[in-house]
């Protein structure tokens, strides 16, 4: 038997699946940082500041909030509000729909709620490009920038936007920022929480049960949220099993092969032959 018929029999046998999403997936699903899609949309701000891809440029430490925001206004378009659900993540929920399913996500990009998982079920524990919140988190609400960063682009002159569009707080008055765990001020709402909550429950529902812990493009940034864990559950539930798919990197740090379908391989490819 193939990996990829180990694969659907798992699932096809399982009580319970949890998936366990990381950059990867989104990459291999046509979100890429680089290359043609960030040459194609950031042209202006390549050639003012030398920027060479969404990742390291989202790091970069603008002069003014009115640069800022018109570049986040571009991110958070091209990659979130501009954009619908991709065709790889309409797989994958096909794939587990008709399962009892949960999502933990470090993903910001919406795509699980675009394409048809059920918001009750996604834990996106670092947060979302579509929501704002106070840079100096003085209170722990979120605000949906979806209208204002549409108006943000329409008005974008050598990379910047008016300084009646750059958005704040209305509690404290401070700037705002966009809603993703890059320092200690990232925002937890209520949702965040219960979403925890919800997570919780469910490992604690499936402690007994046959779970397959389905984790697609997870690498090295952020481990200790779904990597490691996962190897953890892996260890300690016999009824538990892993499938990891990566493009690279899929080995375990600890010795659960025995109960581990690992794959180096395209997420896209493999995912369309399930």
């Amino acid at each position: 038997m193939n990996k990829i018929s180990e694969i659907n029999k798992l699932i096809d046998e399982a009580e319970y699946v949890l998936i366990g999403a990381g950059s990867g997936l989104s990459t291999a699903s046509g979100i890429e940082y680089f290359g043609k899609r960030f040459e194609d949309n950031f042209a202006d701000f390549i050639k003012k500041y030398n920027f060479t891809d969404m990742y390291t440029s989202s790091f970069y430490d603008f002069d003014t909030e009115e640069e800022k925001w018109a570049y986040w206004a571009k991110h958070i378009y091209v990659n979130d509000t501009g954009m619908g659900a991709t065709e790889l993540y309409k797989k994958l929920f096909d794939i587990v729909k008709s399962k009892n399913y949960f999502v933990i996500t470090t993903n910001v990009d919406d795509q699980f709620y675009k394409s048809g998982f059920d918001k009750n079920k996604i834990f996106a524990t670092q947060g979302s490009y579509r929501y704002i919140q106070c840079s100096n988190a003085c209170h722990n609400k979120l605000y949906d920038a979806k209208d204002l960063v549409s108006k943000m682009l329409q008005n974008i002159h050598d990379c910047k936007i008016p300084s009646e569009l750059v958005p704040v707080c209305p509690a404290c008055g401070e700037t705002m920022d966009v809603n993703i765990r890059k320092d200690a001020y990232f925002v937890e709402d209520e949702h965040w929480y219960k979403q925890d909550e919800r997570y919780g429950e469910f490992l604690d529902t499936t402690k007994d049960k046959h779970v397959v812990l389905l984790e697609l493009g997870v690498g090295f940034n952020t481990p200790g949220i779904i990597r490691i864990p996962f190897e953890q559950m892996i260890y300690k539930n016999s009824n538990w099993k892993l499938v990891r798919i990566n493009k690279d990197n899929s080995s375990t740090f600890l010795d659960i092969n025995d109960r581990s379908i690992l794959i180096e391989d395209d997420i896209k490819k493999v995912l369309n032959e399930l």
